[in-house]
């Protein structure tokens, strides 16, 4: 199919991208299981749905901004990619698909705050990754990046008529931790439940976000109080 060739040269040239400007280190707490996955991570860059293909040789579908689409070349060639777009009110649709993705095999990524991280922390959670992970009943699995805030660069621009700040991160380095699967099960109209679940997995993304820039920066370790152990999962 196009889309799996497209993708395997994208992922090729990210592969090619991240070795020459990027200090790429990705660690991981325990081996995927063999079925889909849904990935859940933290947003610190626009950047984040490219660099995230590289944690694993298994094509996924990034679930990403409506407006990054709408960036000419680069917009047409991720729906060629297969990449699943975030419209704007249109969250039940954008579940459906995601969840027909991965019903087909296909691991998906999701970022649960909804929009790029604050500087100096997270986004709040939103309850799709719960929603989708109860629907879909494939395992989460948590990622925490970290990168130098310095080397972020912030681009002002107007996308589909409003006004919108990219955040390119181009170089320097780049930290990733994979956590081990969660599995849940329940009721997804529970409603207790899905935003219990949220936020443990907002939980995990957070501890592996901390280790991953311990990782990067050992001298933060002061900062972390002493959650610098490895998160169990």
């Amino acid at each position: 199919m196009l889309s799996e060739l497209l993708y395997k040269a994208g992922r090729t040239l990210i592969t090619a991208y991240a070795r020459q400007l990027l200090a790429l280190d990705v660690h991981w707490h325990a081996n995927l299981p063999g079925e889909p996955v849904l990935f859940a991570a933290n947003h610190p860059s626009t950047t984040d749905p490219i660099f995230i293909h590289l944690i694993t040789q298994r094509p996924m579908s990034v679930m990403i901004a409506q407006s990054v689409f709408s960036i000419p070349v680069l917009g047409a060639y991720m729906r060629r990619m297969d990449q699943i777009e975030v419209l704007d009110g249109q969250g039940e649709r954008v579940l459906t698909q995601a969840q027909a993705k991965l019903g087909a095999g296909r691991s998906v990524t999701i970022f649960p705050e909804g929009a790029i991280s604050p500087w100096n922390g997270f986004a709040p959670i939103r309850t799709g990754v719960a929603r989708l992970a109860l629907r879909s009943g494939v395992p989460v699995v948590p990622v925490g990046i970290s990168l130098v805030v310095e080397n972020c660069m912030r681009v002002p621009t107007t996308l589909e008529g409003k006004p919108e700040v990219i955040t390119w991160y181009l170089r320097g380095p780049y930290t990733i931790t994979v956590g081990g699967p969660l599995y849940f099960q329940g009721d997804v109209h529970d409603w207790t439940l899905v935003r219990a679940i949220a936020a443990k997995v907002m939980e995990r993304i957070r501890l592996l976000t901390l280790e991953s820039r311990y990782r990067m920066d050992p001298t933060t370790q002061g900062g972390l109080s002493g959650r610098l152990q490895k998160v169990c999962d």
